[in-house]
């Protein structure tokens, strides 16, 4: 860490990340909320991947933008989250809400960055959803 700022933190350009979640954000389907939110996401391989939410009249059916994210990740080939940045299309960040940090941490693990602000350190979501359920849980679980 170096000033607060975590070291991976370092090689992220997250004011490209936040202007690729705005830039997604104009296309979501938010017909009910009218909230347009982009997720932009850096791989381990250095990809920039994007997404945005798709709502439903039946709310429950909704897709928040890092669920398509996420489908982005693994349609591409797969890999790992190293950074995240999330918009309602205006510049600042949105916190990804529970479900949304579930699916996260499948794909990037506690370590994965998370956009707090310009003003800010970018946060882990390690801190964002702590004791998460992972993969592990079962492996620890299974019969032997």
């Amino acid at each position: 860490m170096r000033g607060g700022i975590p070291s991976e933190a370092a090689g992220v350009d997250w004011d490209v990340l936040r202007a690729a979640a705005d830039a997604i954000a104009a296309r979501a389907y938010a017909p009910y909320s009218g909230l347009r939110v982009g997720a932009a996401g850096l791989t381990e391989r250095g990809e920039l991947l994007s997404a945005c939410n798709v709502e439903n009249a039946s709310f429950g059916l909704s897709l928040c933008a890092e669920c398509g994210l996420v489908s982005a990740l693994v349609s591409s080939g797969g890999g790992r989250l190293v950074a995240v940045a999330v918009t309602a299309g205006d510049g600042r960040p949105l916190s990804p809400c529970g479900r949304c940090r579930q699916l996260l941490a499948e794909h990037g693990g506690p370590d994965l960055l998370v956009d707090a602000g310009p003003q800010l350190p970018p946060r882990r979501l390690g801190e964002l959803l702590p004791l998460a359920f992972g993969a592990e849980d079962f492996a620890r679980r299974s019969p032997s």
